[in-house]
């Protein structure tokens, strides 16, 4: 078996844990609608911790095979240790599998988002440290002259590491006796472990937006570094606006506010580069993938301002815990972060010349979009009634709140069914393509 495959692999698996994160997403929404549907198979319980591992994975996997192919790709930085990428594969793989199955065997004994069993925490950490062994021994050459991409994947694996291992420091004896502590350190943990991954991601971003427009000129700028640093404060200390509920201390919630604020700089500049390029024509060479990036920089927009709004210490006392939180959530995995791996594994397939169906694609993307918008939306005002219910109209019982919002239900499980076919049609045709790379 070829190693320079591998980086394809590592895409292939994470096309298809995209596809079962769907699946598993779409049946957990069903049973909203008709709670007894396969509940002694798949109850909920279950479906949710597998539809969070199989979106994670899908975006750590193709972040990862992307950055490989990228490496490996630049004659000045071939990768050093081949044999540590096909390493580094496997056990995620077989990790992968593993906790799946603990799933499926309702063996829940981690924390929320990993509820799996922390004996798992070992063979994650080895591949994370295999990663970045081998990304730093292929890059130290030329450490003086990175780009900001080179410096956002460096940070993203080595704060992947450190915040996976914070996740795991509730199982201290210290952590497990002081309840307040143990709860603000697994959401200060898990905010800062997306921002790690995110690093990764927008790093690809970079990457793709230089070599579509073939302009290395922002990765190298002032602005650039300015914006990773900017990035880079939100990544350690933005989490805080997670832990508004829990009686911590004041200055956390104030620099928590400040940091979060400072986005404004961010929105700012998304306004103002998107105005002046609206007028510009598509890179016609990698046309999908540019189509890909535009529509990530759109939902960057709609998903700034939320971010920006629910970070308000007024607002976030009525949105926490409602489903405009995962509006958040997912108009950054999906309608970001989701649209810019497409990009990129689009760019690799186009850059290949490897032949894929643009107008499937394409009507796969106009499914999506519209789909996705409206889901969006349903999940906002689906959170605006629970927010209601919360706090002015507790009279009503839970059970006839839940009645009441059967239509809701209905639109959303409509909605992301839309959501499934159009990214169902987008893999199958990126998967399709990939095969070639496998010969």
């Amino acid at each position: 078996m070829n190693t320079s495959r591998y980086p394809f692999y590592f895409i292939a698996v994470g096309l298809l844990s995209l596809l079962l994160g769907l699946l598993c997403g779409l049946l957990a929404g069903f049973q909203y609608v008709v709670p007894d549907f396969i509940k002694e198979t798949l109850p909920f319980t279950a479906l949710r911790p597998l539809h969070t591992l199989f979106v994670v994975s899908w975006v750590l996997l193709t972040a990862t095979g992307g950055i490989y192919y990228y490496l490996s790709r630049n004659k000045a930085h071939s990768l050093s240790e081949s044999y540590w990428v096909k390493a580094h594969f496997w056990i995620f793989i077989l990790t992968g599998f593993g906790i799946a199955l603990s799933y499926l065997l309702r063996n829940f004994a981690g924390k929320e988002y990993l509820e799996f069993p922390s004996y798992f925490y070992f063979p994650i950490v080895s591949g994370w440290l295999l990663f970045g062994i081998n990304y730093f021994k292929t890059l130290a050459a030329t450490f003086k002259t990175w780009p900001v991409y080179y410096w956002m994947w460096a940070t993203g694996i080595v704060m992947m590491i450190y915040h996976f291992t914070e996740a795991h420091l509730w199982l201290l004896p210290y952590f497990k006796s002081h309840f307040i502590q143990n709860t603000a350190l697994q959401w200060k943990a898990g905010g800062s472990y997306v921002g790690s991954w995110n690093m990764l991601v927008y790093g690809t971003a970079i990457f793709v937006m230089a070599k579509i427009s073939q302009d290395e000129r922002y990765a190298t700028s002032v602005k650039a570094f300015f914006f990773y640093f900017l990035g880079l404060t939100n990544l350690m200390f933005g989490w805080a606006h997670h832990v508004y509920i829990v009686p911590t201390a004041p200055w956390i919630r104030y620099l928590a506010y400040g940091i979060s604020m400072t986005e404004w700089i961010i929105l700012a500049s998304i306004i103002y580069d998107w105005k002046k390029n609206l007028a510009k024509a598509p890179s016609i060479r990698f046309l999908m993938a540019y189509q890909f990036m535009r529509l990530a920089d759109f939902w960057v927009f709609l998903n700034i301002i939320l971010a920006l709004l629910i970070s308000i210490p007024a607002i976030n006392l009525f949105t926490h815990g409602t489903h405009i939180t995962v509006a958040h959530s997912m108009g950054t995995t999906i309608g970001i972060n989701t649209l810019i791996l497409l990009s990129s594994v689009t760019y690799i397939l186009e850059s290949n010349q490897y032949s894929f169906s643009v107008s499937k694609i394409r009507f796969g993307i106009r499914l999506f979009q519209t789909s996705f918008v409206l889901f969006w939306c349903c999940l906002l005002l689906m959170g605006v009634q629970k927010a209601h219910w919360t706090f002015f109209n507790q009279a009503l019982s839970f059970s006839q709140f839940q009645d009441d919002m059967h239509w809701f239900y209905l639109l959303f499980v409509l909605f992301g069914l839309g959501i499934f076919i159009g990214l169902y049609r987008i893999v199958f045709e990126l998967l399709n393509g990939l095969r070639l790379s496998f010969k």
